[in-house]
């Protein structure tokens, strides 16, 4: 008797070539799931039948992953989806959730078995400390239910064998840090940075803003006769800088507002630029020195390469191991 999903669809993703790869034992559970599913298929009525065989969308080895566990899973994706997309967009955006979801729970499903028939466990000490943890990070969980336990109990063990069977495995060697550097040397550039001072005209109250361009225009005027810019920046400017001359000292490229940096792009160091309207008011900006964009060096980056390349070698072991696991399983979506 076929398992239907509400599509009325069966789709197989079996991740083994071929049910010969299966071991005899994981072969006779997964048929004897099979078969006592079928039974208690038969064994009801039809509308008893039809409730059971909606709420199941997969099999992995043993066990199952039932329509409501999935629906748990993407209540929240699902709504944001229907707020954001109409039509075919929305049914695909969908089905991509459902089946993202399936997937992670497929995976979450094979790393749990593999851990129990590796002895894996964690403690009831270790459970409640880490139920504390969440609870202090905010997290929503009852330790007095078993459902929000057990939970964390998976999360545990999981962690712990991914620990074992992935991570201890993962070696990063000084060979290996160099070539990403030398590979990777756009990512490890500090931008251009410019050492500036300015000089900020606000509209005054009661001013508009034609009165305050006229009074930078005046400052403008005075530093093309030659007038001292920080004495300038000192009598006539309106930022807390002011009494430092106007210095701002060093700032990188892009952090400054989209006029300014325009107007620095022009000036060589010693210059100053017309004023430059921006909804703070009115800037005359001095360029002291300019510092060209340049790389860290090895040194100073490379704890950081080491964390990069070390998350990029666990995934791709993770992502072998979970291919091991799937290859040597019964999984059988009915979706």
């Amino acid at each position: 008797m076929p398992v239907t999903g509400k599509s009325g669809k069966i789709v197989r993703m079996h991740f083994f070539k071929g049910q010969h790869r299966l071991s005899s034992n994981v072969a006779w559970r997964a048929l004897r799931v099979v078969g006592l599913l079928t039974a208690a298929f038969c064994a009801s009525s039809p509308s008893e039948a039809a409730h059971m065989a909606d709420r199941i969308v997969a099999i992995v080895n043993t066990e199952v992953i039932t329509l409501s566990e999935l629906k748990a899973q993407t209540e929240a994706e699902e709504k944001r989806a229907r707020e954001q997309y109409r039509g075919a967009e929305l049914e695909r955006r969908l089905q991509q959730i459902q089946y993202m979801a399936l997937t992670r729970m497929i995976e979450r499903k094979l790393q749990v078995q593999f851990a129990r028939a590796k002895g894996v466990d964690v403690s009831d000490e270790e459970i409640k400390n880490a139920v504390r943890e969440l609870q202090r990070q905010g997290e929503n969980i009852d330790d007095s239910n078993p459902n929000d336990k057990n939970s964390v109990k998976e999360q545990l063990m999981l962690l712990r064998v991914v620990d074992r069977e992935v991570r201890s495995g993962v070696m990063v060697g000084d060979a290996e840090l160099q070539r990403y550097f030398e590979q990777h040397q756009s990512r490890f550039m500090l931008p251009q940075e410019y050492r500036i001072s300015q000089i900020l005209i606000r509209p005054r109250a009661g001013e508009d803003r034609a009165e305050a361009r006229a009074r930078a225009a005046a400052v403008y005027a005075a530093l093309k006769q030659g007038e001292d810019f920080a004495d300038l920046a000192l009598r006539r400017s309106d930022s807390p800088e002011a009494t430092r001359g106007g210095s701002l000292g060093f700032v990188r490229q892009g952090e400054l507002l989209a006029p300014i940096e325009r107007a620095l792009a022009n000036l060589q160091p010693g210059q100053f630029s017309e004023p430059v309207e921006t909804p703070e008011g009115l800037h005359i900006i001095r360029l002291e020195e300019k510092k060209p964009a340049q790389f860290r060096p090895f040194a100073e980056v490379k704890n950081e390469i080491q964390n990069l390349v070390y998350r990029q070698k666990s995934e791709d072991r993770y992502q072998l191991w979970m291919a091991e696991l799937k290859n040597k399983s019964f999984i059988e979506v009915k979706f």
